[in-house]
């Protein structure tokens, strides 16, 4: 037991897993992209500080004036040095001014940039040859990289003017390592609870699974009571199907074991009769002839029974009633006629013939009608009318039905005992008190038939004057009962 409720455990940790790793994959995705986009936003904003600041110093060299003069301006140190008194760095931003070849003029620090205790741009030839090559780069300093550009000015009657601009991106790449830190630790508080979750939800989701595998352990033939409770999601489909299996599983066996009984209840008495005969059976021809048609009617009791009973059991299968094509109602009163007429010496009398068509299974009602002329022929004697008759009505449970009734002049029937007669063998107490012989299967059977179609057999008359069997079949069968023919 402790392997088989194993297996729910290893399709819940499969579940589990293959959640937590989609989610991780998701999560792992979005932390890469993130810390992507903010370090390439961090480039950008950087370039963008840097070209700002060049493009405004050329535009202050080619429309400045000196506020002195109100004139434009005549040295390049001059220039350099009101448009940096003007300026504000920006966040890890350097701004460094130099006249023709004397050095820098002045420097401008923003915040965020690094002190000049800690890393002088000015100081550093790896700067000076940079600007001597190229316009702007990025270069990798004791302070971290650094993004730059430079633009020289000539100044007419003086030095050229050279204006460097650094951007320091170390503050705000540690900034946005800061937010991927942070993302990622809720990352892994979400996979941890989404991990929780998952683990939860799939033991609830599975929880019809595990106890399927339970009850199909626990369950055997000699109980097979057991159901489990169905939710009411879609995974609790299978335990209502399952619930379903084992109804059908009981019902069957509950049939079967019913044939068994049916079949040793009343098999023993014949046999014990037979037995009986044959072990005192001598060698006198009379004695032989006798015991010999004892036995025989014992027998053809015996094959009576089993027919009984296996129609008895074939009437719970689906396919126990069988529809056909539409069936003309008057020739088949009238074949029904025919045939009950040569049962025995009664006086047959046809009162009434339905018109129209039906879908019935012709095999099935012709035996369900013998049945009940059978059964008035063993309550009447010889010359005793017994009445066929057949007619279309419509009945306020079934609607438009066929009605098969078959009347005799018998002794009839009680009604308290009217509803216990079509249980399996049982035989009524008629009025007369008299007895038949038979083993009490026979409106069973009836009632099988009728329910087969989805319709009913009723049973009236007067106690001490008759009894009255109907068979009411609807003429449009439900769904429910309308089987395919088969062969």
């Amino acid at each position: 037991m402790a392997a088989e409720r194993g297996r729910p455990r290893l399709a819940r940790d499969t579940i589990v897993g293959w959640m937590v790793l989609v989610l991780f994959v998701s999560l792992l995705s979005v932390v890469i992209v993130v810390r992507e986009s903010l370090h390439v936003s961090v480039t950008e904003r950087a370039n963008a500080d840097v070209t700002q600041e060049i493009e405004e110093f050329r535009t202050f060299t080619r429309t400045g004036v000196d506020p002195e003069t109100s004139r434009p301006f005549t040295t390049a140190e001059r220039l350099l040095t009101v448009y940096l008194s003007r300026q504000r760095p920006g966040s890890g931003e350097v701004i460094v001014g130099y006249v023709g070849e004397s050095g820098v003029v002045t420097t401008s620090y923003g915040a965020g940039a690094p002190d000049v205790d800690e890393y002088d741009l000015t100081r550093d030839p790896a700067v000076l040859r940079a600007a001597e090559q190229g316009t702007s780069g990025t270069l990798d300093t004791p302070a971290g990289e650094m993004r730059w550009a430079r633009t020289v000015v000539d100044v007419r009657g003086g030095d050229d003017a050279m204006l460097l601009v650094a951007v320091f991106t170390g503050e705000g790449t540690a900034e946005a390592d800061r937010t991927v830190r942070m993302l990622t630790l809720v990352s892994l508080g979400t996979l941890l609870l989404a991990g929780v979750i998952s683990w939860l939800v799939a033991g609830r989701i599975l929880r019809p699974v595990r106890q399927v595998q339970e009850a199909a352990a626990e369950i055997t033939e000699h109980d097979l009571t057991r159901r489990i409770t169905v939710g009411d999601d879609d995974v609790s489909g299978l335990a209502a199907t399952f619930n379903r299996m084992l109804d059908r599983l009981e019902e069957a066996f509950r049939a079967e074991q019913r044939f068994v009984d049916d079949a040793g209840h009343e098999l023993r008495t014949p046999i014990t009769v037979i037995r009986g005969h044959l072990e005192l059976m001598d060698d006198d021809p009379a004695s032989r002839e006798v015991t010999m048609r004892i036995v025989t009617q014992e027998l053809d009791r015996m094959s009576r029974i089993v027919t009984d009973l296996l129609a008895l059991a074939k009437a719970d299968r689906p396919d126990f009633v069988r529809l056909g094509e539409e069936v003309d109602l008057p020739a088949l009163t009238i074949s029904l006629e025919a045939k009950v007429s040569a049962l025995a010496d009664r006086s047959w009398r046809l009162a009434h013939v339905a018109e129209g068509t039906a879908r019935l299974d012709t095999q099935r009602v012709t035996q369900a009608v013998l049945q009940l002329a059978h059964n008035a022929v063993q309550h009447t004697a010889d010359g005793d009318a017994i009445t066929l008759s057949s007619d279309v009505v419509v009945d306020p449970d079934l609607g438009p039905a066929l009605t098969i009734s078959v009347a005799d002049t018998g002794p009839g029937v009680p009604v308290a005992e009217r509803e216990h007669i079509f249980e399996r063998f049982a035989h009524g107490e008629p009025p007369d008190g008299r007895r038949h012989s038979g083993a009490g299967l026979g409106l069973s059977i009836v009632r099988a038939i009728a329910e087969g179609h989805g319709g009913r057999v009723d049973v009236g008359g007067t106690p001490g004057e008759g009894a009255v069997f109907t068979l009411v079949l609807p003429t449009h069968t439900p769904a429910s009962h309308d089987h395919p023919e088969q062969t």
